[in-house]
C-alpha cells in the first residue's frame, strides 16, 4: 500500500474546475478511491462536499491536500500520525505567523494614534 505509481512531479496538471469526481481526483494524485475515502477518517482537513446520494464532490484544496497527504506518507515515509502531525503543525505555523504580522500591524497603527494624541 505505501508504494506510490508515480512521483509527485509525475502527476498531471489540475484543471481549473471548480469541483472533482472521486474518480478524478483518483487520476490526478495517483491514489485509488477507497484509499481517499480511508484518508477522510484520518486526516480533519479533508472535508470534501457531500451531495445527494453521499457523493464526494472534491475542491481545488482538496486535491491540493491529498497531493501534500500522499508526499508525506508516499514520498517522504511518514506513518498516518505523523503526517497528520505534520499537517496540523503546517497549520498551526501558519496561524502563528499570521498572528505575528496582525500584532505587528496594530502596535504599529497604536504608535501612530499615540503619537496623534501626543500632540
Amino acid at each position: 500500500m505505501l508504494e506510490a505509481s508515480s512521483s509527485t512531479a509525475d502527476l498531471p496538471v489540475i484543471p481549473g474546475k471548480r469541483y472533482f469526481t472521486i474518480g478524478e481526483v483518483s487520476e490526478l494524485c495517483g491514489v485509488k478511491p477507497h484509499v481517499l475515502r480511508y484518508w477522510e477518517q484520518e486526516f480533519p482537513q479533508l472535508k470534501p462536499v457531500k451531495r445527494r446520494g453521499n457523493r464526494r464532490y472534491y475542491q481545488r484544496h482538496d486535491v491540493l491536500m491529498i497531493r501534500q497527504i500522499r508526499n508525506l506518507l508516499y514520498e517522504q515515509g511518514f506513518t498516518i500520525g505523523g503526517a497528520r502531525l505534520q499537517l496540523t503543525g503546517a497549520d498551526a505555523k501558519e496561524d502563528y505567523h499570521q498572528s505575528q504580522e496582525i500584532i505587528k500591524q496594530l502596535r504599529t497603527e497604536l504608535e501612530e494614534i499615540l503619537h496623534i494624541l501626543k500632540r
